[in-house]
């Protein structure tokens, strides 16, 4: 699928009666009714809550992710306590979570907050853009949903609703593109708090109804108006989507040697890592790249251990 597939007339004004609040209104009383409980979006979660779990929802489901959170929040309630421990108790707290840079990131933008802030996660989205391990989404999502803010909140689920809604296409491209977020920004209600809560409730609608496979037609609040499905449903033209594997690969392979590195009250010999996996190259090869990631350090004598600095 190329760029210009999303390509979509110049957007009218946002007026009472004009399109885009006769999608806002809907999904955000849709919201309102069916939005889940998550600990992240209560009032006592403030800013490092959310920050928190942007990083952690990062291609990483819910349900995996609401265990590790609280137990997080619950040893580190605020950035600077974070901060003050070594980067290596990030990744050993991170768990099973997959994509343990994050954790080293987290750590990373918790000492930045900490030294640049006060300790107190930044309002403004340029602030939060130049954290370490911060780019554009989550710096659009935690100004919205910390802080009530008004900016485009482009993730997977929010670019498939816009790209069904509005677009007629069944899936968005696989990188978000210059056209999805002019139009992302186009649909953006002129009041902060009223385009917060559309971000808030457009992403929910695509993670509980809008899924990329089998949508929910029959509950989508905007069903009368979307453009796939008035279309016929179209199926993709682009190439197959296909699921990430794991097995085998060499992500399993750091998992089984990070694992070993968590439960370790102390440095792990080169012969204990070598138990987990029987293939000596890809297991080598994934040693070298934790070492190189920062997420292993090694150590005189063969002994590896997680970061200290």
């Amino acid at each position: 699928m190329t760029a210009t597939a999303l390509t979509t007339p110049e957007p009218e004004p946002d007026t009472p009666d004009g399109p885009h609040t006769a999608l806002h209104t809907p999904v955000i009383a849709w919201f309102a009714q069916n939005a889940r409980d998550l600990p992240w979006r209560r009032p006592e979660a403030g800013p490092w809550g959310v920050l928190v779990s942007e990083f952690m929802l990062q291609q990483t489901p819910v349900s995996r992710v609401l265990p590790v959170y609280e137990q997080w929040l619950a040893r580190w309630p605020r950035p600077a306590d974070l901060a003050k421990e070594p980067p290596g108790e990030a990744v050993r707290a991170w768990g099973r979570l997959g994509y343990p840079r994050r954790a080293l990131r987290l750590h990373g933008a918790a000492l930045a907050i900490t030294e640049r802030h006060g300790g107190d996660v930044p309002t403004q989205h340029a602030q939060l853009l130049a954290l370490p391990g911060i780019g554009e989404y989550t710096a659009a999502a935690v100004a919205s949903f910390a802080y009530a803010q008004r900016h485009a909140v482009l993730d997977t689920n929010v670019r498939r609703v816009l790209a069904r809604a509005v677009s007629g296409l069944r899936y968005p491209p696989n990188a978000t593109t210059a056209a999805e977020r002019k139009l992302a920004r186009a649909l953006l209600p002129d009041d902060e708090a009223t385009a917060a809560r559309w971000a808030a409730a457009s992403m929910e609608l695509g993670a509980l109804v809008c899924t990329a496979r089998n949508e929910d037609c029959e509950r989508c609040p905007i069903a009368s108006q979307c453009a796939w499905r008035l279309a016929g449903k179209p199926e993709h033209e682009g190439p197959p989507r296909r699921g990430q594997s794991y097995a085998g690969t060499d992500r399993q392979v750091r998992g089984k040697l990070l694992a070993v590195l968590r439960e370790a009250s102390a440095p792990v010999p080169q012969s204990v890592l070598d138990r987990v996996w029987d293939e000596p190259v890809q297991r080598a090869r994934a040693l070298d790249g934790l070492v190189a990631d920062g997420l292993v350090e090694p150590l005189p004598g063969g002994v590896y251990r997680l970061p200290l600095t």
